[in-house]
């Protein structure tokens, strides 16, 4: 396996109360090193059966992954879609999100 040579952060929510009693979601970044990977042509055929738009896979190593909802990649986010374990490795399928909704 080569070295991974992107750099991605995973992230997750926290929820908190502000001043007034409201409760907000706080962010928390994780930052990882990755691979940055095409999606497989099944891959992309199979989740636009299900009406998802994969748009990358990051291949991470396994014990790094906390069940983070989304990546952060060049300043973008995307939502994981789905996961694939691969040994010591594991795959995450990514799609873009705006505006914390899905591109």
């Amino acid at each position: 396996m080569s070295a991974f040579s992107d750099v991605i952060y995973l992230i997750s929510e926290t929820s908190t109360t502000n001043d007034i009693g409201d409760v907000i979601k706080v962010p928390n970044e994780k930052m990882v090193f990755a691979n940055k990977k095409s999606i497989r042509q099944s891959e992309f055929y199979q989740a636009q059966t299900n009406g998802l738009k994969p748009e990358l896979t990051f291949e991470i190593y396994s014990f790094e992954y906390e069940n983070e909802p989304k990546v952060k990649f060049n300043n973008k986010t995307y939502s994981i879609i789905r996961t694939f374990e691969k040994g010591e490795t594991l795959e995450l399928i990514c799609e873009g999100v705006v505006n914390n909704g899905i591109a």
